[in-house]
């Protein structure tokens, strides 16, 4: 009795599973433009309404998340890229993703303050986001600063780094767990810390 409960359990599961994978997949296909072999099992939200402004490459599998800010955005991502749990690439200018990329899980990238430095108008910003619901904000009116990110090919991020707005990571990096990188990273070193510094040349 308990053989056939536990086999009925993981039928179950699997329904379901491929249910939300179903589900998933058809969210997908309504925010971004994506190669049929990509594989996608988190979350994307493309506030532009244009599923051209995100695109994901070839053979790409993707746990994390994907989000485009109202007031812009753009997230470009190779081919053979590994993008893990619980990461979240968040635009609202241009994020652009080489090829073979691999990417740690709780990782952060950010092309944009996401707030103003103006506690005046970010408490602005507060009350028309959540208070109003208003998420059809322009990033002028709230003096939010953003710039392009750019990870080259071939670059290893590790877990739980943070990525800031206008950096450069070139060819070959390697980013070590934890660290923040608020400034461009030279082509094969491998850097780590709060900020990120080179730890060796490759």
């Amino acid at each position: 009795m308990f053989n056939l409960k536990h086999q009925l359990y993981l039928l179950i599961s699997k329904f379901l599973e491929e249910q939300e994978r179903i589900e998933k997949r058809k969210r997908l296909s309504e925010n971004a433009t994506f190669h049929s072999s990509v594989k996608f099992i988190g979350k994307c939200e493309n506030y532009r309404g244009d599923k051209s402004l995100i695109t994901i490459g070839e053979n790409t599998i993707i746990l994390g998340e994907l989000f485009l800010f109202t007031h812009g955005g753009k997230i470009e991502i190779g081919k053979n890229c590994y993008i893990g749990e619980k990461t979240r690439i968040r635009s609202a200018n241009s994020i652009k993703i080489g090829n073979e990329v691999i990417i740690s899980d709780d990782v952060n990238i950010y092309d944009t303050d996401a707030h103003s430095l103006n506690y005046v108008l970010r408490q602005k910003e507060f009350m028309e986001v959540v208070i109003l619901n208003n998420l059809t904000k322009d990033a002028k009116d709230i003096d939010i600063q953003s710039a392009p990110v750019v990870i080259e090919d071939h670059v290893w991020i590790g877990f739980n780094v943070g990525i800031l707005k206008g950096v450069t990571i070139g060819k070959g990096a390697i980013i070590g767990a934890g660290s923040v990188v608020t400034q461009d990273v030279e082509p094969f070193t491998v850097v780590a810390g709060n900020p990120a510094k080179i730890i060796k040349r490759l």
